[in-house]
């Protein structure tokens, strides 16, 4: 039987090799330089094909001449026995690629136990379904987005899993790995998810990403706006979100009740009492919008971040429905801070009125408080390093922390040993300064980033007058950005300023 080897088409001819296992023929291969394009060189007693040959009965022909004919004739036993033979070969292949098919399945679930088992495996299908959502849900961000970087197929659900899962780590490195998967997916105009994203960056302190988001969006809705307006509140640049505000009303939409909650919470942050006051007012008489209780509380903050206490409570006599429980709190939280003791007296009072449990709540006997330790944590060359007060740090990080003590004294920085509690001498306390976990990890930044890098740090308690005084000044020495999320809020250290005004 012969079979088709190969074609190939040498210009505009074509060459064909045959190789004939029959008994009376045997074409030998030869290299497509050395042939004719119209002729066949073979061993047998054929003759040299004419030119206008027609390839389909030159395979018609492979095979013995008598079995050819036989195949045509009924009376020939191979009448029906070939057709049958060729049949059964047929199936006989279909058989193994069946099994071949069977094979490659196992293979299929012995790679979906190993990615279940270990999360190792590479090289997936980019079909491959897995469930990214659940991933989010236990925490494995990393491991989700590695998946889909290996080819995972991503729907609309996981993308929003994963930006979610960004903002409540703080994760700016992983929130900007999911950004540049979305935006190379069919996903990428979607309005909502820039909505995520624009959260999402708000969230990790980086309000330049999110605007970043925001003026690439060929549809921002109103939700585009207000998380944009809320994300310059959280990162300290109320000036920005006030600035959004107008720009808002000059596109022509409409502000409603979300927006003016918003607008309060941005004159929170800036402590523009006069200018929260103002938009209070024009939202019932501009836009006709009657004010609810969320919004007589945002007026509360506004006033109460000011240290208007006395305003704050006027106001509170002056509406139109009886005071909650929430007001006298809210009150009461800020006569606290600004240390007004008899006002938080009398607010706790009348909380005590209408809520007797907070009361009772104060009254039980509470364990002692775990001491926490000083940690910071840094996050460079996608890994998160640890610090604190008393651990050892390798000695190039020490010696630049001491090197740039050195700069910041002759800048003019003069240590506050007022935020040293400890029973020692001024020396050891200006020490104990120096040593402070943001400022081992800024120093470590340094050394370990490229120049103008910006350093992100984030320290689970309240940074200290002293060292929030000293990273401003370090700011304009080392010429970057330093950004420190303390247990209030972000803080933007830039040119020598803080972005949240010396008021945290």
């Amino acid at each position: 039987m012969a079979s088709l080897a190969s074609i190939r088409h040498p210009g505009n001819s074509i060459v064909i090799f045959l190789d004939y296992k029959s008994r009376s023929t045997n074409f030998k291969n030869t290299p497509s330089s050395s042939l004719n394009p119209n002729v066949f060189k073979c061993s047998s007693n054929y003759t040299t094909p004419p030119r206008n040959l027609n390839l389909k009965k030159v395979y018609r022909r492979a095979g013995t001449p008598t079995q050819a004919d036989n195949t045509k004739n009924p009376s020939s036993p191979h009448y029906k026995t070939q057709p049958t033979l060729r049949k059964q070969r047929r199936n006989s292949l279909n058989e193994e690629k069946v099994e071949n098919i069977g094979g490659r399945n196992s293979l299929n679930e012995e790679k979906v136990e190993n990615i279940s088992g270990n999360g190792n495996n590479r090289g997936l299908s980019p079909n491959f379904d897995f469930d990214l959502v659940s991933l989010c849900k236990e925490g494995k961000v990393a491991d989700a987005i590695d998946y889909m970087g290996q080819g995972v197929s991503v729907d609309y659900n996981s993308f929003v899993a994963l930006l979610e899962s960004c903002a409540d780590l703080k994760s700016f490195e992983l929130g900007k790995r999911v950004h540049e998967l979305l935006r190379r997916s069919v996903f990428a105009g979607d309005t909502e998810l820039n909505n995520k994203l624009i959260e999402m960056y708000g969230k990790c302190g980086s309000a330049r990403d999110a605007r970043r988001v925001f003026d690439k969006m060929h549809e921002p809705n109103k939700g585009s706006w207000h998380l944009m307006m809320k994300g310059y509140a959280e990162n300290g640049q109320p000036n920005n979100g006030l600035l959004l505000f107008e720009q808002m009303r000059e596109t022509g939409l409409q502000p409603d009740g979300e927006t003016f909650l918003v607008v309060l919470a941005v004159c929170a942050s800036a402590q523009a009492a006069e200018e929260g006051l103002i938009q209070f007012e024009l939202m019932k008489s501009k836009y006709g919008i009657a004010p609810g209780m969320v919004h007589y509380l945002g007026v509360i903050d506004v006033l109460g971040q000011s240290g208007h206490l006395n305003e704050a409570e006027e106001f509170v006599e002056r509406m139109p429905f009886e005071p909650t429980s929430e007001v006298w709190e809210s009150l009461r939280d800020y006569a606290r801070i600004h240390g007004d003791i008899e006002r938080e007296d009398h607010f706790e009072e009348l909380l005590v009125c209408l809520d007797p449990s907070k009361a009772e709540t104060s009254k039980i006997p509470l364990p002692p408080r775990k001491k926490h330790s000083d940690t910071n944590m840094l996050e460079e060359k996608n890994r998160v390093s640890e610090y604190r007060c008393t651990d050892p740090y390798k000695e190039e990080a020490n010696g630049k922390l001491r090197g740039l003590n050195g700069q910041l004294k002759e800048a003019g920085y003069v240590p506050d040993t007022r935020y040293v509690l400890h029973d020692i001498d001024e020396e050891a306390k200006e020490r104990a300064l120096l040593y402070h976990s943001e400022r081992l990890a800024i120093a470590y930044g340094l050394i370990s980033t490229p120049a103008r890098t910006t350093l992100r740090i984030i320290k689970n308690l309240r940074i200290c007058g002293d060292c929030h005084n000293a990273i401003k000044i370090m700011s304009k020495i080392v010429g970057r950005e330093l950004i420190v999320r303390d247990n209030k809020r972000f803080h933007h250290f830039k040119d020598g300023k803080c972005s949240c005004g010396d008021y945290w």
